[in-house]
């Protein structure tokens, strides 16, 4: 993958991530800036989400770690554990909001 594919993928990941978090009808602020996405829980909790192109990647940092995703088509996995982003990503929301909540890609 070229670096145009991998912005264009990463920025449709983080856009799909906002939106995601509109629909879920949860608490959840969200400030998206350049690549990164942060998270706010009513808790103060923070879920950080964030591209790394030099190594064509998305990071997300939450309460308890950091994973780093690339893009294995179609979808986005976790390096370390293999984990799909989205299920990856609703577990972690879950776990910060102290909800149950699931969020899909649009």
């Amino acid at each position: 993958m070229n670096d145009s594919q991998y912005n264009l993928l990463a920025d449709e990941l983080l856009l799909a991530v906002e939106e995601a978090i509109e629909e879920c009808g949860s608490d959840i602020d969200y400030e998206g800036v350049s690549g990164l996405l942060t998270l706010t829980f009513v808790n103060g909790t923070k879920i950080i989400l964030n591209k790394q192109a030099p190594l064509q990647e998305v990071w997300v940092a939450t309460k308890f770690n950091g994973h780093h995703f690339s893009y294995q088509e179609p979808v986005w996995l976790d390096k370390r554990g293999g984990d799909e982003f989205w299920a990856f990503l609703s577990a972690a929301v879950s776990t910060q909001a102290e909800a149950e909540i699931t969020l899909t890609a649009q």
